[in-house]
């Protein structure tokens, strides 16, 4: 009896590898011979790395820049992710699986993190505070932090994906160069402004329940 084994990789897996790559060879260039005096490339950089930097340390307080890679990370990632509808290519962040993946590894930082900074016991103890017949209720809202961060931004970018479809298909219904044109406002509306709105939201809830559950 012979088993075989079909491995197949979807669209999405694909534009996720290929952004990934993006961002390693990004980073490669764009950090190599770096110098004292900053050139225009390398100011750019660092006005970047700052506003991470920044933002990070105002969201979460002083001893978390440990965080600063993990989150810079993940808002590019996602944001170049948001963008893609500008070439053409429907956003991986439309499939609820790339959203919950990302909200799962969100969550497994924020508990991590909370049972590294108290210990153990003191995390567990944190469910049944402040009244122990809240440990159901406790429970519940951690459980639904990865549902609500994953949900948000499927939702957002699932719906702006159906509408620009839709305008799409209308329009050439109607007259062919129409596509090419009228569309335009709504890329820069759904990919660039709610696309970037979405990642800072799923970045920022991120950044702060990092800091509530590990003060909690």
């Amino acid at each position: 009896m012979e088993f075989t084994t079909k491995l197949e990789l979807s669209e999405v897996i694909i534009i996720q590898w290929v952004i990934i790559l993006l961002i390693i060879l990004l980073t490669i260039l764009l950090t190599k011979n770096l110098r004292k005096i900053p050139d225009k490339k390398q100011s750019a950089i660092e006005l970047l790395v700052g506003f991470i930097n920044d933002t990070v340390d105002d969201t979460m307080g002083p001893g978390t820049k440990k965080f600063i890679p993990y989150i810079g990370t993940l808002g590019i990632f996602i944001l170049l992710m948001n963008l893609t509808g500008l070439v053409g290519i429907e956003p991986p962040t439309k499939d609820y699986s790339v959203t919950l993946a990302l909200a799962l590894i969100s969550f497994l930082v924020i508990q991590g993190y909370a049972i590294k900074k108290n210990g153990l016991l003191k995390y567990l103890k944190g469910y049944v505070e402040p009244f122990s017949f809240l440990l159901p209720i406790n429970i519940m809202e951690r459980i639904m932090l990865p549902i609500s961060l994953s949900l948000r931004l499927f939702g957002n970018m699932m719906a702006a994906a159906i509408i620009v479809e839709f305008v799409y298909s209308a329009l050439s219904k109607i007259f062919l160069g129409f596509p090419l044109v009228i569309p335009i406002p709504l890329h820069m509306y759904f990919d660039i402004f709610d696309g970037g709105i979405q990642t800072v939201i799923f970045v920022m809830l991120t950044m702060i329940n990092i800091k509530i559950v590990a003060e909690h």
